[in-house]
Formats: C-alpha cells, structure tokens, sequence
C-alpha cells in the first residue's frame, strides 16, 4: 500500500505503469532503453480516495487529467527505469496528499473593544497632525 496520509492508502493495482523512451541527449541509453515511466491513475474510479479528494485531485492536476479522468504523469528525469518509476510515484503522491488539505472555515469574529478604542485613538492623533500642517505659517 501507497500511504498518501495517516488515513488514506493507494492500492498499487491501481496504477497503470507504460514505459516509453526518452527524450532528448543521451545517446544509445536513449535510443535503446525505455527508460521513461507514464504512470496512469484513474481517479474517478479509485475505491481508496474520498470524494472531497477526488474532487480537489481533479482540479490540481490541470493539464494531466484526461477527459475520462485518468491522471497521467510522465517521469523521465533519471537515467534509469526504477528511478523515474520512484520519480512519478512521489509525484503522484504529493498531488494527492496537496487535494487531501481542507481550508479551514473561516469564521468571522467581531473586533474587541479595545482595538476599537486603539483605532479610534490613532486616527485622533492622524487627525491632529495634519490640522497642525495644514495651518497659515506665522509672521515672526
């Protein structure tokens, strides 16, 4: 099992792994060896996530989210297979573990009287000065 948080767990069946070749310089290595990992996730049939995850997952996940709600990670930054495969797991699992953070309710409170009263004072004081800048200079 994926842990994702203390309460939430990935079964591994859940993910596809396709592995494809890499892009760019390398050589032979490149030419040769599928080293690249397209890890896909189908997160609108995953029995181990809450809907508020599924949800929040879908939203952040932007451009690697399919129209049939497949995540799809593409991992091609090592040289070999197994890293890029740890690569677009950890990817994965940080895209989940952001969609499981709920924002806390705000709830709104009522200023107390004091900073009431501090407020009210310092705008006094703002006041003052200004009538003291804004008066004729004296003749002396």
């Amino acid at each position: 099992m994926i842990k994702i948080t203390d309460h939430i767990e990935l079964d591994p069946a859940e993910l596809n792994e396709q592995f494809i070749r890499s892009s760019g310089p390398g050589g032979q290595n490149v030419n040769k060896v599928s080293t690249a990992v397209q890890l896909h996730f189908d997160i609108r049939r995953s029995p181990s996530l809450p809907q508020y995850v599924r949800d929040r997952a879908e939203q952040l996940a932007g451009q690697r989210l399919s129209k049939s709600g497949v995540i799809v990670i593409t991992a091609n930054r090592h040289r070999t297979q197994e890293m890029n495969r740890s690569d677009a797991t950890a990817r994965l699992v940080a895209l989940l573990k952001d969609a499981c953070y709920r924002k806390p309710i705000r709830r709104p409170t009522k200023p107390t009287l004091g900073s009431k009263r501090r407020r009210m004072d310092s705008k006094t004081k703002r006041g003052a000065v200004k009538k003291l800048r804004s008066g004729k200079p004296s003749l002396d």
